[in-house]
């Protein structure tokens, strides 16, 4: 964006804005005065507190019969927090530097991101056992959420909304897709679901597992002594998730990826090109090491909390808190998210493959892309889950051919895509685990398609995020 499209402010002061606007059961709401964010709290149970952030695009178009959309932002982990992570690191309006980024989906909808599930980020519980212990029990409470945001507002209502997941995230949106259908069918929720996108998502664990000895071997990363330790415990994690015993898999779950790093000279998971101490997108090595020795949190750090870095936690718990100022004094971000892993531990490798079956019947536009160089959701592992789908049309959309990908007048092939129906499919290529990080200007060309909306290049006079810290 150009530097004079962009002007800076100190903090405006936040304002209060009545429960008309987002709901009647929301504890705190406020905003900017100019009106372009608006942030705040739903208990969605009693004690069971969850933060938003809602971005209005400065670039909307006003089309009657292509209303503006939505879309909300699902980061994954378990305990990865999307006011974060996805917002500052990935697609908001905003750098991790406080600048203008210049390929924020705000040029083509709205942003809702929310700390999800409750005790992630922001959110938080006043008792630990308020903590969600199942994918199903997190989408009931984003249901909630969303019944408090949409059902007071009509002209939100009017904007159709587009869940996109990352990682773990995917689990979610694929449980609330289902809940907030049947939510929409009873007319409690009132919002049009247009479309759901899972972004490189944990969907079949057992899938992803065995993907990666092969995968790994195909790319030099292990020799054949490396893949055939690493098949083998897949086999065995594969024979426990079957027999229902998910905690036990998991444990052996955090043996696999130490076993693939020490044989692989540490790759990183989240792109097979890198090690993870040349990754700048991951954790430092002591915040790595800090991480996976805590019992219970090695698969936060696999599945989606390595942008939450130590510059992440201290914008977040420093200039970004005292912008929002309702978030409570006892309360810290990221402060209750090993305690998320902990709960959820239970349904960590548990699939979601019947729900996203369940979502194509039901005719839900289903979107799935993956990042060429990803590894914890490798493609390999997403196309051996989606050739399990039950789905009526997947015969015919194995069979066709892909078409090429290219990003404005970049001629080089940037990806595939493949529709038939309901269901698309992007291959991004150049990209790992975080598509929007890595392949930017493809990533955003993609969003476009799907939600059909202009991409919107022509910059408004004034860009109304930036501010001085």
């Amino acid at each position: 964006m150009a530097e004079s499209h962009v002007f800076t402010f100190p903090f405006l002061p936040a304002i209060f804005f009545v429960p008309l606007f987002f709901g009647a059961s929301a504890a705190v709401t406020e905003g900017t005065q100019d009106g372009s964010e608006h942030w705040g709290y739903v208990e969605v149970r009693p004690k069971a507190h969850m933060f938003w952030w809602y971005y209005r695009s400065p670039y909307k178009v006003e089309d009657a019969n292509n209303p503006w959309p939505v879309i909300l932002w699902l980061q994954g982990g378990p305990g990865a927090s999307g006011v974060g992570v996805g917002n500052f690191k990935e697609i908001g309006p905003l750098d991790l530097d406080l600048k203008p980024r210049n390929s924020t989906w705000l040029q083509i909808a709205d942003l809702l991101f929310v700390d999800n599930p409750v005790g992630t980020g922001y959110s938080y519980v006043e008792e630990r056992e308020l903590l969600v212990k199942t994918d199903v029990e997190v989408a009931t409470d984003l249901t909630t959420f969303l019944i408090n945001f949409f059902n007071e507002n009509e002209s939100l209502q009017k904007s159709p909304l587009y869940v996109f997941a990352e990682s773990y995230g995917g689990k979610y949106a694929a449980t609330l897709g289902l809940s907030a259908f049947d939510a929409i069918e009873a007319g409690k929720l009132k919002v049009k679901l247009a479309g759901i996108a899972l972004g490189d998502s944990w969907i079949s664990p057992e899938d992803f597992v065995i993907s990666w000895g092969p995968f790994l071997y195909d790319v030099s990363r292990l020799d054949y002594n490396g893949l055939e330790k690493s098949v083998r415990m897949a086999e065995q994690i594969k024979k426990q998730v079957n027999e229902g015993k998910f905690k036990d898999a998991t444990s052996l779950w955090n043996e696999l990826l130490s076993v693939i790093e020490d044989s692989s000279n540490q790759v990183d998971f989240y792109n097979f090109l890198l090690d993870v101490a040349t990754n700048t997108l991951s954790l430092t090595a002591p915040e790595r090491l800090q991480t996976t020795s805590m019992k219970n949190s090695r698969h936060m750090d696999a599945l989606g909390s390595s942008l939450s870095s130590s510059s992440l936690r201290s914008l977040m718990n420093g200039v970004i808190r005292k912008k929002l100022r309702i978030i409570p004094d006892d309360v810290n971000w990221g402060g209750q998210s090993t305690l998320v892993v902990a709960a959820l531990d239970g349904d960590f490798l548990k699939p979601r493959i019947r729900e996203v079956d369940a979502l194509l019947a039901k005719g839900v536009n289903m979107t799935v892309y993956n990042g060429q160089l990803d590894v914890i959701c490798a493609t390999k592992g997403t196309e051996a889950w989606m050739a399990k789908l039950k789905w009526d049309g997947l015969r015919t959309f194995l069979n066709m051919d892909r078409t090429p990908m290219y990003c404005a007048d970049d001629k080089a092939t940037k990806g595939f895509v493949k529709s038939y129906r309901n269901l698309r499919f992007y291959w991004i290529l150049g990209a790992g685990h975080y598509v929007p990080v890595d392949q930017p200007c493809v990533a955003l060309e993609m969003v476009a398609s799907i939600i059909q909306s202009p991409l919107n290049l022509k910059k408004s006079n004034t860009f109304p995020y930036a501010y001085s810290i």
